[in-house]
């Protein structure tokens, strides 16, 4: 299998794909692009005309779309573990998930991530509800889970909310205790820590994701 992703300093779509290949040791050949560049275009444009990261090939297949990707390794792969096993459980997480793939606009658009940076900004009444919303999901899943992910066991779930508790420390975001205790476990992760580590080696610039003041 090969995985094509972008900067990781940057690119939280391609870190959600990435973390199920980590989570579960699965053998990937992973191929870094930088954002925005000619290179970036030119390797993706015969694979997908999305031409987006993350993209998957595995064989003759083409995944695009870090949940499809998630949920392509976790059927063909994985036997379906990467979701909660009790119906109703996998449900809500499926739910939490898909909220996370589909929603959050202000978030997004005014707190990017940017993981070696530190930075102060003025966020909307949209934003904030964002992260109230992100907070009390957080919170509400540490009270049935404490100090466990998300679903007691890691999931797709955890996946798709692993770059917000970046975004989180790089704005400086305040979050309630349940929460906080979710983003530090999420922070302290050995997957996460590999993806931190090889970040802190790039040194390109994308002019886009560089939202607010330094602090």
């Amino acid at each position: 299998m090969q995985l094509f992703i972008g900067n990781q300093n940057y690119s939280s779509w391609s870190l959600r794909a990435w973390l199920i290949f980590s989570q579960y040791q699965l053998d990937v050949e992973v191929t870094k692009l930088g954002l925005g560049t000619q290179q970036f275009y030119d390797t993706l444009a015969p694979i997908t005309p999305a031409a987006k990261v993350p993209t998957l090939i595995d064989s003759e297949l083409i995944v695009w779309d870090s949940l499809a990707i998630l949920e392509y390794i976790n059927e063909q792969y994985l036997n379906g573990k990467a979701w909660p096993s009790e119906v109703n459980e996998r449900a809500k997480a499926r739910s939490i998930a898909s909220e996370m793939h589909s929603g959050f606009f202000y978030l997004r658009n005014e707190l990017p991530m940017n993981i070696r940076a530190r930075r102060k900004v003025e966020l909307s009444s949209g934003a904030l509800k964002d992260i109230a919303r992100i907070d009390a999901i957080w919170a509400e899943q540490a009270t049935l889970y404490p100090n466990e992910w998300l679903f007691g066991e890691w999931s797709i779930v955890d996946a798709m909310y692993a770059p917000v508790t970046l975004r989180f420390l790089t704005y400086g975001i305040e979050l309630s205790e349940g929460a906080m205790a979710y983003q530090q476990k999420v922070l302290a992760s050995e997957s996460l820590r590999q993806w931190l580590e090889e970040a802190s080696l790039e040194s390109e610039v994308v002019e886009e994701d560089e939202a607010g003041e330094s602090i």
